[in-house]
């Protein structure tokens, strides 16, 4: 077996974002990120602005980040798979009910 990296094809990660994916340049990452959220556009110019200039490919980067976890449908549906399993929530009112306490505020 040889050590030397493999030159076959390797399947896409489809938990990386490749550089030839979404938004290719700042105006098209504010155009996606306004369709997104407008929050999300928000965020990502203060940031953007107030960025040092050798910190700015890393804002990019973060916020094309940002832009697939909002848009990918394996994002969605790993965020609901997570959710499913957990246990609802209680009202407090039924939590009180149950060891006969009264859910009143304290005088």
């Amino acid at each position: 077996m040889s050590a030397l990296p493999s030159h076959e094809a390797q399947p896409a990660n489809p938990h990386r974002l490749s550089a030839g994916q979404g938004p290719q340049t700042v105006r098209e990452l504010r155009a996606a990120l306004a369709a997104v959220g407008p929050d999300d556009l928000v965020a990502f110019n203060e940031q953007l602005d107030a960025a040092r200039l050798d910190a700015v490919t890393d804002v990019i980067s973060e916020w094309r980040h940002v832009w697939a976890l909002r848009t990918r449908p394996e994002v969605k549906e790993a965020t609901a798979a997570a959710l499913a399993d957990t246990t609802p929530l209680i009202p407090a009112a039924d939590v009180f009910a149950r060891y006969g306490l009264a859910d009143e505020p304290a005088a």
